[in-house]
């Protein structure tokens, strides 16, 4: 988190300005800031600066390209645990600051005696192994990065053929699959899995810009479990992973 956050801080800082970066306590909380002295965030665009694909026109003129996605994932990383984060700045030119607010570890947690709940939850339940399908790498590699940071085995493909091509050795419990992929689109490698008996088990998720009814019931239709739309949330994304969780258990018969 922090380093991604120098990192924007300096992408758009000019030569010889000022980043800082802060921390202190408040309460129950850490507090961790970073501001600059750079470009700034016009007042319009502060809402979006944490979504994913989304990058402010005012800093892609300075700083052209990327797929503004390092601020979405900080603030995906900073949510888990139990955190979050704010932009501030006061309009073009005048910097920004950066401040992510995070929950202090109990210290009674250190001595056990507030351990047990907690584990009691998570005990017993394997990590899932994920393959992840999307054209777009750096959109890839984030989910990726997000579900292994949520204690999970994550693989990637980049393509229809290739996701294919993996599932027979990979086995996965779910395959978060992009739609709209060119040579095989998500749809196609639905069609192809759900015809393999052998892959009955493994649960589909589509990942896709469109969440109306129509766009949710061709995914169903072409045998997806699950639909989320881009740029989906963590809260989403847990719950999906919920649902795999109690697809993978074993059933009363089965013991």
């Amino acid at each position: 988190v922090v380093s991604n956050l120098l990192n924007n801080a300096a992408k758009y800082t000019p030569r010889g300005g000022h980043i800082v970066l802060a921390a202190e306590r408040d309460g129950d909380h850490a507090l961790i800031a970073v501001s600059d002295n750079g470009i700034g965030i016009p007042p319009e665009s502060i809402g979006e600066v944490f979504r994913m694909f989304t990058q402010v026109a005012h800093a892609a003129r300075h700083v052209p390209g990327g797929l503004g996605i390092g601020l979405s994932l900080v603030r995906s990383l900073v949510e888990l645990h139990g955190g979050t984060i704010q932009a501030a700045s006061a309009g073009t030119g005048t910097g920004s600051v950066f401040t992510v607010r995070l929950p202090l570890a109990d210290r009674g947690a250190a001595t056990g005696a507030a351990i047990g709940p907690a584990q009691s939850d998570t005990a017993g339940i394997a990590a899932l192994r994920l393959l992840v399908v999307d054209d777009n790498r750096d959109a890839a590699d984030t989910l990726a990065a997000l579900l292994s940071v949520m204690g999970h085995d994550v693989v990637v493909a980049h393509d229809g053929h290739q996701a294919l091509r993996m599932l027979d050795g990979l086995h996965p419990h779910a395959v978060f699959l992009d739609i709209g992929m060119p040579g095989m689109s998500g749809y196609e490698v639905a069609e192809a899995v759900r015809r393999e008996p052998g892959h009955d088990g493994v649960m589909l998720v589509a990942l896709t810009g469109w969440g109306g009814a129509d766009d949710r019931a061709r995914t169903a239709q072409a045998g997806f479990d699950a639909h989320l739309t881009k740029p989906a949330t963590v809260a989403a994304i847990e719950a999906v992973l919920r649902e795999v969780t109690a697809r993978s258990a074993p059933s009363p018969a089965d013991g």
